[in-house]
């Protein structure tokens, strides 16, 4: 039985950056569906209890650099730790990947998704910079005025929202969060219990 694992995520997220490569590799190794869900950020740090990075105790924020820098040297995945443009305003890039999500039963997304979050944490680039996302989503071969068309206009700009309210009522805090049926696993460490989950409902 095909497993369907709906993926919330932020894409300025380094967590969701540092996974890409493993969900990726999961995804083929278990035949699994990902629905690629992005977020708001603010509304999940105010509505579900979080802080952002930038206000946290300074004990807190340098064991997140160290534990970037951990896991990047682990998983030999290249990042920029204060990445130029961070935070940025992921809108329109979550609306582009919500969008994308119509073509292709989530693999565009997913596509668009991974280069997002690339861009951001490994590129330097500014995810918030229409051009810069038009070149991202024209780099991986779709049709960039199509898609910016869409996810400039109403209808995907109520799913974003309606995506994130959905997120908060399953009990999503912060990225990432993978979900099967209504378990959750969150954070890009969690990813073999995700793996578990899906073998044993498949």
């Amino acid at each position: 039985m095909a497993v369907t694992v709906d993926y919330y995520h932020f894409l300025i997220s380094p967590w969701s950056y540092l996974s890409i490569g493993r969900l990726n590799a999961l995804r083929e190794r278990t035949g699994c569906t990902v629905r690629y869900l992005p977020i708001d950020v603010g509304s999940t740090f105010g509505e579900m209890g979080g802080t952002p990075p930038a206000k946290r105790h300074p004990s807190r924020q340098s064991w997140r650099l160290e534990e970037l820098k951990r896991f990047s040297d682990f998983l030999s995945v290249p990042i920029n730790l204060q990445p130029a443009f961070f935070p940025a305003d992921q809108s329109l890039a979550a609306r582009l990947v919500l969008a994308a999500g119509d073509l292709d039963a989530g693999v565009s997304a997913g596509r668009l998704s991974d280069a997002v979050l690339t861009a951001c944490w490994r590129d330097q680039a500014n995810v918030a910079d229409r051009a810069t996302l038009q070149a991202l989503v024209t780099g991986l071969g779709m049709d960039a005025d199509t898609l910016l068309a869409a996810a400039e206009g109403d209808a995907i700009a109520e799913r974003y929202t309606a995506t994130t309210t959905e997120a908060h009522s399953r009990g999503v805090f912060g990225s990432p969060t993978f979900m099967v049926g209504e378990e959750r696993f969150w954070g890009q460490d969690r990813l073999d219990f995700l793996e578990a989950a899906i073998e044993a409902v498949a």
